[in-house]
């Protein structure tokens, strides 16, 4: 009767889980770092080689192949076995691969390879380079599964195929990533690790550049694979190939392990869903030729955009994560380039000490046989007559020892010896066989006495497997890229930026006004709720940054394209959930291209304090905002410029009244300090700031009426004082709600606390002077009053103007005198 033994549970799960976890690192899932193989793949190849399937030689189909691999030495499934076979022989899985398939073995699209009795295969060219000298007891053997045949530990390997091939694997707590590199590279970079084995990983990448996938594609940036060549792990980018040309985008590369398939299937679902707009179809155009994936982009639609959101959107950009986890010795390692080429180097090392043994122990054993065939050819007479007198085999071996101071094996082989042997010429063949064999002899004794022989051989092999394998690298390496931004996916283009008195903030494309006449009752253009009104308005670049000024006098920073993009209707977004705004209120937002030097950001108060700072003061965002301006108590800001320092400015109150000054007049001063004054407010308060770069100064009033003036009307005097007239204020037209410097061929938007919008173009307005109450520009309901708007600078007018300014001074200048139009001397 068995005995039964107690274990505590967790003792028992504890071993039992170690002893699985090791089998499948050891057995299964990660690489040897001398032949680069896992078992299943080093047995297939063994098994292979058993067969005669030497590249040379006829096709065996693929079930007899995973029949004898199964039966011989890997019992864990045909499946497992035929899935690594057709692996080995698809050139879009293995730079350079193991197998010669025939038949249908699987696509690049996913498509699943014909069934192992359709399929045959034999083994590829380079598989010999991988399994030369094997019979040469060049490696260590252990008993196969069931101890009846022995199967080799690792395989000779004369090519680096870790390195070339690359392995992937999920085993137990830990996985390997390893990518495939170019041949050439790899054989330089070994010839130079031989000569320099002091060297680093860096004076490697002078030949090994980074991994070359079997798919080609591009590695973008050379920042990860530096780390994983130093430390054995490492991301990089790796993109598709593709050119522009004619409207349409090809994708003629694809970044490796991206099923081409799914690739397409994900691009049309992106564009069905609307996450990627412009693009009108696609089309896989693919052949035996090579790939070719055509897809068309829509009129109007920029094709840098689409590709880029693409990249963004979908595996044309994937990141490959190296991990170079391997087995040294029956343990997992994690290992940089130069270990990688070390440990190759040794195992080639061992491989070549190991043949060389067993070819002058081969040699020393042919010499004696011969140096005997030669003892009995000089006296050949007397040994055949001793051999005939002999009463058996064992007498006239025994003779032949004793007479002539043999071996046995040298007297068995003389009774071997042919007639034909004993002719002249056959005589001579083997003097000069032995001849050979000593000066072999002595070569190989020379190998094993001198390490640097079996360095300079490693060398020779690393040349001759160059120039019968080497082909061309596939996959590019951008060196100087950067990584890609949510801006390289946004068209440009101007936007309405609208910000609600609650803090609701949207962005909607400029045509969505349309330009209606003088009088007009708008379009609804911000859905609010109850009480909530629309408080700033305006118009930019969607990759212009926006500054939102705060009345505690914070600056917060964000891109215009991060503002949700809304419909006419929409109420947007809650501003606090985009920017961190504790307790404060937005007063004022500003949108900048980019923080240049020479610019300075002018800042005007309620109470009237102007103040001017440089505009790279701003450039450092940081989360949570930064100290625009110091502000005294009650104060908030009302306006914001961006000058170049010498800029005439008009301050305008909510009374009607306006100072025009040189910007000469404000002192430069630092980002948290005060200001000086502008202009006195006299009990009302600042409702905007202008700086004169046009024509009229437009003012518009709380009831819907506006007029223009010319600024020449207005007085250059100094700041702080009381200001001039700009616009009589009485009960019908209300309170000045800003100013706005405007030509004739301006648009300019109105919206109203209700959240109705009008654009009209500012020649429907008067010029009146200072000393006027304006022309209606806006019908409103009772309650409804106006609280912003914004000027709107018209492209095709501009072009216009423009035209017909040139024209006009060509009328009004009757001289043609040295004018050239397009090398063309109009006065001749």
């Amino acid at each position: 009767m068995s005995k039964i033994k107690d274990v505590l549970i967790q003792d028992e799960m504890k071993r039992s889980y170690l002893d699985y976890s090791m089998s499948v690192i050891v057995s299964r899932a990660l690489p040897d770092v001398k032949d680069g193989l896992k078992p299943v793949h080093r047995r297939i190849l063994f098994a292979m080689h058993e067969m005669g399937l030497e590249y040379n030689k006829t096709f065996k189909k693929s079930a007899r192949i995973v029949g004898d691999c199964m039966g011989k030495y890997h019992p864990h499934g045909d499946a497992a076995i035929y899935d690594s076979l057709i692996r080995m022989a698809q050139n879009w899985s293995l730079r350079y691969p193991l197998v010669f398939g025939q038949g249908n073995m699987g696509s690049i699209d996913g498509d699943a390879p014909a069934s192992m009795r359709y399929t045959e295969a034999k083994l590829a060219k380079i598989s010999k380079e991988i399994l030369e000298d094997i019979d040469k007891e060049t490696v260590d053997e252990r008993d196969n599964y069931d101890s009846t045949l022995k199967e080799p530990i690792v395989l000779p390997v004369k090519i680096p195929n870790l390195l070339l091939n690359g392995s992937s694997g999920i085993a137990v707590g830990m996985a390997t990533n390893i990518p495939s590199h170019n041949l050439g590279e790899v054989c330089d970079a070994i010839s130079y690790f031989v000569d320099n084995q002091e060297c680093d990983y860096k004076s490697l990448m002078q030949f090994i550049k980074g991994p070359d996938f079997p798919t080609g594609g591009i590695i973008c940036g050379t920042v990860g694979i530096k780390n994983a060549y130093k430390v054995g792990k490492g991301k990089v980018l790796v993109r598709a190939k593709c050119i522009i040309e004619d409207g349409r985008i090809i994708i003629n590369e694809i970044p490796y392990m991206v099923n081409k398939s799914l690739l397409i299937e994900g691009i049309a679902d992106l564009v069905r869903e609307k996450v990627i707009e412009g693009i009108r179809d696609i089309r896989d155009e693919s052949d035996r030729e090579g790939m070719r994936i055509v897809i068309f982009v829509k009129k109007d639609f920029s094709s840098e955009i689409i590709l880029n959101q693409l990249y963004k959107h979908t595996s044309l950009q994937v990141t490959f994560g190296i991990n170079n986890v391997v087995l040294v010795e029956n343990k997992p390692k994690t290992l940089g380039l130069y270990d990688l080429i070390k440990y190759f180097v040794d195992h080639r090392k061992d491989v070549i000490t190991r043949r060389t043994m067993f070819d002058l122990r081969k040699a020393e054993e042919r010499a004696h046989i011969l140096n005997g065939l030669i003892i009995a050819l000089n006296d050949i007479d007397n040994v055949v007559a001793l051999i005939k007198k002999s009463h058996d085999v064992d007498v006239a071996k025994n003779g032949l020892i004793a007479n002539y101071g043999l071996t046995e094996i040298q007297a068995k082989s003389i009774l071997e010896m042919r007639l034909q042997r004993l002719t002249s010429l056959e005589q001579n063949k083997l003097r000069f066989e032995l001849e050979g064999l000593k000066k072999l002899i002595l070569d190989l004794k020379d190998i094993l006495a001198n390490p640097k022989r079996i360095l300079e051989i490693i060398k020779n092999e690393l040349i001759e497997l160059k120039e019968k394998y080497n082909d061309s690298r596939r996959t590019k390496i951008e060196e100087g890229f950067e990584e890609l931004e949510t801006e390289d996916l946004i068209e440009e283009g101007q936007v309405v930026i609208t910000v609600t008195n609650s803090g609701y903030v949207k962005r909607m494309p400029l045509n969505t006004y349309k330009r209606q006449g003088r009088g007009g009752r708008g379009v609804i253009g911000t859905g609010k709720k109850e009480e909530d009104f629309v408080e700033h308005l305006f118009v930019c670049d969607s990759k212009d940054y926006l500054m939102f000024f705060t009345n505690t006098g914070k600056v917060h920073w964000l891109k215009a394209y991060n503002i949700p993009e809304g419909t006419r209707y929409a109420r947007g977004s809650a501003i606090v959930n985009l920017i961190e705004m504790k307790g404060e209120k937005l007063n004022a937002v500003k949108a900048v291209k980019e923080f240049k030097d020479g610019l300075f950001l002018v800042m005007g108060t309620k109470n009237g304090v102007i103040k001017k700072t440089r505009l790279s003061e701003y450039s450092r965002p940081r989360k949570g905002g930064i100290i625009g301006i110091n502000l005294k108590e009650g104060d908030e800001l009302v306006d914001v410029l961006i000058t170049d320092g010498s800029q005439e400015l008009i301050i305008a109150t909510e009374d009607g009244r306006a100072v025009r000054f040189n910007e000469q007049d404000v002192s430069v001063v630092g980002r948290n300090s005060q200001g000086a004054r502008g202009i006195k407010v006299r009990g009302s308060k600042v409702v905007g700031l202008c700086v004169r770069d046009d024509l009229y100064l437009l003012t518009i009033t709380e009831k819907g009426f506006g007029k223009r003036s010319k600024i020449e009307d207005y007085r250059l005097i100094n700041r702080g004082g009381s200001g001039v007239l700009n616009i009589k204020i009485t009960a019908k037209n209300g309170k000045v709600v800003g100013i706005k410097v405007v030509n004739d061929y301006d648009d300019i938007i109105l919206i109203t606390k209700e959240g109705v919008v009008i654009r009209i173009n500012v020649s429907s307005i008067s010029v009146v002077g200072r000393n006027s109450q304006g022309v209606k520009v806006m019908r409103l309901s009772e309650e409804d009053k106006i609280v912003s708007f914004s000027k709107v600078v018209n492209e095709e007018d501009e072009e216009e103007i423009i035209e017909e300014k040139v024209v006009n001074e060509i009328k009004e200048e009757p001289s043609l005198e040295g004018l050239n139009v397009n090398g063309i001397n109009l006065e001749e």
